[in-house]
């Protein structure tokens, strides 16, 4: 009879465990996210990353789980996640980026760098870039931000509260008055 109870009890934490799984950010392509922005225009944050990164990694397993940014994200953004030293071909602007120097040798570690990253002048991993709707560049945000901090950028460029922003002293301004919503 105990091990009767036990096992259900173990059931029952397995069926109420996997019964809603966690939202997940819905990542995509940059290219598809481009496409996207002309069937419905919306802003991209785009995580420029590296396999070797260990902030990179940080930023999958804390922040980009968060459900209040998962939220906020899938509902104000296109996603896109980009491999900053990969060896895919994107067209975009009608010009096409690659990695030419690209080596497959080092594909699990540091590599050269995919000219569309050079492109936004990235030079530092983990950059979150914030594109507005025709995919140009707003601003590089770099390095790792837990969740709440994220917020702060997602919401500035998301409200288009970036617009009145004409100073580094507006921003400063901003940022004191920023009441974040995200939950710990």
């Amino acid at each position: 009879m105990k091990k009767l109870i036990l096992v259900l009890i173990i059931a029952g934490f397995s069926l109420t465990g996997n019964s809603q799984e966690d939202p997940k950010i819905n990542w995509m392509t940059f290219e598809e996210a481009v496409a996207a922005q002309k069937k419905n225009p919306k802003k991209i944050m785009m995580d420029m990353f590296t396999v070797w990164c260990g902030p990179c990694r940080m930023l999958d397993k804390n922040t980009f789980q968060q459900k209040d940014l998962v939220k906020y994200v899938n509902e104000n953004y296109y996603a896109v996640k980009f491999n900053a030293e990969g060896d895919g071909e994107v067209s975009f602007k009608e010009q096409k980026f690659s990695n030419p120097n690209y080596n497959p040798a080092k594909k699990r570690g540091r590599n050269s760098q995919h000219e569309l990253a050079s492109a936004f002048g990235v030079t530092a991993y983990p950059t979150i870039l914030f594109l507005d709707e025709k995919a140009s560049l707003l601003a590089p945000v770099k390095g790792y931000h837990n969740a709440k901090q994220l917020e702060l950028y997602l919401k500035v460029f998301g409200s288009n509260a970036y617009k009145k922003i004409t100073s580094k002293e507006d921003f400063i301004a901003y940022q004191k008055e920023f009441k974040s919503d995200f939950k710990d």
